[in-house]
């Protein structure tokens, strides 16, 4: 991941290469024209020195002609020694010249000190005519060299003017490129603060605008999204991950108040039919046992079944039972119906047995098995039969109650549905617990929002599915 201080590295790094690049073209330019300037004026220096060592070796040689002293042979040797030595640079020195043009130039040096030789060997034979004309021939030898000299320097001077004006030219373009060059430098030292400074500050704004809806309560505003790989990337995705754990939470405070509200009203509901339940309870344990002992087991049954299903409907409605036990209450549900109505309506029962230690809340399968009956069979003038099936699947406990009852319209099913989420409208007539209630409090229960299905017809009856997870929710 990027870093605000590595970016801030590298920007310092950027300038500082390309004012580093810059300085060292600007002294590598430099340091060409001052070889090229220096080259030009060594070889003036070498022209102007073959000239005087040139005549200076003729003046030698023609005081040794007039005078045939050793002493002036010793200069003589070293005025020649002397030209003999820039002759020999010559060569190296003058590479932008015509080369047969300098070969011709060294040709003559070397003519001039071979005459000069010539003429000093005559004198020391005192060969009078000998080197009177060598003498000759060495003078005429050092007026063509001072002419060839005149010349070269000549050429010198025209390639210096052209230098000259090379250099004006560089001299030109080098202040327009240190114009633009520092006009750039100044336009890219713009860009890349603004650059920069928008990385910073507009994700900061954006953190900002979020901070300021979430702190008016806006939980579900559009996430904040921060391209740039750095620290502010990190902090963006921390405060959306904070804002939707926040929302989470919210909707738990909710859901959970939601489920408190609906606990207290159906104890409230409760506690309005809860008058003096032990010793309504201890007065069907009498009828039952009296009614036993006079024979009438069928009346003992049913005071048992009557007994067993207020007991289960009295208690504690925010606690969760096991299938099993809300199975047990719809035997007894059952049972207490089928004495009122006898072969006016029909029972059946399917119970996967492994299925029966799955968590529930309390009240869940006889409210809708009474929802069934009353609004399903009930109105059936020929009665009909409520099927209870309890199976499974490989992440849920399916329990399904079918009646063949006078059923729901789409409409009906989608205003149950929509209730759930709302206050019950419709109560059971035992339990005052109705099918939204239960859909509700299932939702809660398990976290989820798909837990029932409702498939129904006009006439043809209704069939309530429902989808338990087998690793509790609530």
């Amino acid at each position: 991941m990027k870093t605000i201080k590595g970016k801030l590295l590298v920007y310092f790094f950027v300038f500082v290469i390309l004012f580093q690049v810059t300085a060292i073209s600007i002294f590598v330019s430099s340091n060409k024209l001052t070889n090229i300037y220096n080259d030009s004026f060594r070889r003036f220096l070498l022209l102007n020195s073959i000239s005087q060592n040139s005549e200076e070796l003729y003046a030698e040689t023609h005081k040794f002609v007039m005078e045939a002293d050793p002493a002036k042979v010793k200069n003589y040797y070293t005025a020649k020694s002397a030209l003999q030595n820039e002759k020999d640079k010559v060569a190296s020195s003058f590479y932008d010249i015509d080369p047969i043009e300098m070969k011709n130039y060294r040709n003559l040096l070397e003519s001039f000190i071979h005459e000069s030789e010539l003429t000093v060997g005559f004198v020391l034979r005192d060969d009078i005519e000998q080197y009177t004309y060598h003498l000759e021939e060495t003078r005429n030898a050092s007026e063509y060299i001072q002419e060839a000299t005149l010349e070269l320097i000549d050429l010198e001077l025209t390639a210096y003017q052209s230098f000259y004006q090379d250099l004006q030219l560089r001299n030109n373009s080098f202040f327009y490129f240190i114009v633009f060059l520092f006009i750039s430098t100044i336009m890219l030292a713009i860009f890349f603060a603004l650059w920069f400074s928008n990385g910073i500050t507009r994700p900061i704004n954006k953190l900002s605008r979020a901070a300021k809806e979430v702190s008016e309560g806006d939980l579900v505003g559009s996430p904040v999204i921060i391209r740039s790989i750095d620290e502010l990337k990190l902090l963006g995705d921390t405060f959306n991950s904070m804002r939707s754990n926040i929302r989470e939470l919210v909707q738990e405070i909710k859901d959970q108040s939601e489920l408190d509200r609906l606990l207290k009203d159906m104890e409230l509901k409760h506690l309005q039919s809860q008058i003096n339940p032990h010793f309504l309870f201890n007065t069907l344990n009498t009828l039952s046992k009296m009614a036993y002992l006079e024979d009438a087991t069928s009346t003992s049954s049913l005071i048992d079944s009557v007994a067993t299903l207020l007991r289960h409907n009295l208690g504690e409605i925010d606690s969760h039972v096991t299938l099993k036990d809300e199975v047990k209450v719809v035997k007894d549900y059952f049972h207490i119906q089928k004495t009122r109505f006898s072969e006016r309506i029909q029972f059946e029962m399917n119970v996967d047995e492994s299925c029966l230690t799955n968590q529930v809340p309390r009240l869940t399968l006889q409210p809708l098995v009474e929802n069934a009956f009353i609004h399903g069979i009930e109105e059936k003038e020929e009665g009909g039969t409520i099927v209870l099936n309890i199976s499974q699947n490989s992440h849920h406990v399916i329990v399904m109650i079918q009646d063949d009852g006078v059923g729901m319209s789409a409409n009906k099913i989608a205003q149950v549905m929509s209730l759930a989420k709302q206050q019950d409208a419709h109560v059971g007539h035992s339990t005052g617990i109705g099918l939204t209630n239960v859909i509700r409090r299932l939702q809660l229960f398990y976290g989820r929002s798909h837990v029932v299905e409702i498939h129904s017809e006009i006439n043809k009856g209704t069939t309530i599915s429902l989808f338990l997870p087998k690793k509790q929710g609530g």
